[in-house]
């Protein structure tokens, strides 16, 4: 009875899973200011139920766009009456996520990681297989990694933050976050190779023992557990929270929109079926109001650095407003710094400067709060790639990427150990 009970459930979750057989992403290149209006109505024609990867910028920046099979005849023949450039830069979504699916699959078929060296840093994780490898480096690592636990997502998922120390109360810290839109999970897997890293180069790093030594850092890998969840039982391409609208058929919030600055203004959505959706209030998400309590109480973080992707940029605040803050000379030297020190290891190519002139305009965002609340060094990162595959990264670009990202993150890490405030 429990085998036919066990079938079914598994059966249901097979049927559960959205599939986007058909749907392409494509880049379109605006060439004109009408060009870029035209594209903005487009992102608001809820009926296309179209996926903006990446929205409308500048005239430099192309546009990519999921579009499902059912909408492709409309919208190509709209871009092409408007004389809107466009290519297909995936031919067929689902075929891209079988691969990735097939490739997860072949990794758990080995034995389980019985130690964090024999963790598989290569390859994309479950969030089970996520909090375990956490369990197993605290165990580990006693005297330098603990576990704790912010606060519980809407669902009940623990809020767990790796905290890096060598001793000492309420030192300064520096605060590192991925994952807080579930769908990007080059971000979740770095996170988690960030982690081994800290265990690893402590005591033979100079550089990073120093930095220990004087700081603590607090890592928090699945910031939004839910929707990373979900990505792997329902939905890949889940961006936001799970919690349910009132009013509304469509879930969840977006939890980088949901923030208490410049909450609710341009960039930002009203509507709750839209990825951008702000929420009804600022902090009214259990994930980010968990790390708004803790920064408060906590009170002497010193760097905050949130991890998105795809794009390849660096950023610092502010996202909501064009006006500059008042650290904007030497927040975009250490950003250029953090950049060349990025791309030294492969070449990769990075763009950085304020939200606003760098990605676009976009209220409610973690760093420009994390910025107002007295933290200097607030910046965003949106890793690989730059459009070829999105938020599909190949996971034999993991490594590269954790990798790079590293060199950066040390440039900030290392600069604001030096550079008390």
């Amino acid at each position: 009875m429990r085998v036919l009970i066990l079938l079914a459930a598994l059966s249901a979750a097979v049927f559960a899973r959205d599939t986007f057989e058909g749907h392409q992403v494509l880049r379109i290149v605006p060439k004109d200011e009408e060009h870029l209006s035209l594209l903005k109505e487009l992102e608001e024609m809820v009926e296309l139920e179209l996926d903006i990867w990446r929205g409308v910028t500048d005239l430099e920046t192309p546009v990519d766009i999921r579009v499902p099979r059912s909408s492709l005849e409309s919208v190509k023949s709209l871009l092409e009456s408007q004389e809107l450039q466009y290519s297909i830069m995936i031919e067929d979504l689902q075929t891209l996520l079988d691969e990735e699916k097939e490739e997860m699959e072949a990794a758990t078929r080995d034995a389980q990681p019985r130690d964090t060296d024999s963790f598989d840093f290569s390859n994309y994780h479950t969030i089970s297989e996520i909090y375990e490898f956490q369990n197993m480096l605290v165990r580990e690592n006693p005297a330098l990694v603990s576990k704790i636990v912010i606060g519980s997502s809407f669902e009940g998922r623990p809020l767990n933050v790796l905290k890096f120390s060598t001793g000492g109360t309420n030192r300064p810290a520096i605060w590192i976050d991925t994952g807080i839109h579930s769908r990007e999970w080059v971000t979740q897997a770095s996170g988690t190779w960030f982690a081994k890293k800290i265990t690893t180069d402590y005591d033979k790093d100079p550089v990073l023992t120093a930095i220990l030594n004087k700081m603590d850092i607090f890592l928090e890998i699945v910031t939004n557990p839910d929707g990373f969840a979900y990505t792997h039982s329902n939905n890949r391409m889940w961006r936001k929270t799970r919690k349910p609208n009132s009013g509304s058929s469509c879930v969840g919030v977006d939890p980088n929109r949901n923030w208490d600055a410049g909450f609710g203004g341009a960039g930002a959505s009203g509507s709750p079926c839209s990825e951008t959706y702000r929420g009804p209030r600022a902090h009214s998400e259990s994930e980010v109001k968990a790390i708004v309590d803790f920064v408060k109480s906590h009170g002497n973080i010193k760097a905050f650095i949130s991890i998105h992707a795809y794009s390849q940029m660096l950023m610092y605040p502010y996202g909501y407003t064009r006006t500059p803050v008042k650290d904007q000379t030497e927040l975009h030297s250490l950003a250029r710094k953090a950049i060349n020190d990025l791309s030294a290891l492969y070449g990769t190519y990075y763009r950085y400067g304020s939200i606003i002139n760098t990605i676009y305009q976009a209220s409610g965002g973690t760093i420009d709060w994390t910025y107002n609340q007295g933290i200097k060094y607030s910046y965003t990162f949106e890793l690989r790639d730059t459009g070829r595959y999105g938020f599909i990264l190949p996971a034999n670009q993991i490594l590269p990427t954790a990798k790079e990202t590293w060199a950066a993150l040390m440039t900030i890490m290392d600069h604001t150990s030096k550079n008390p405030y």
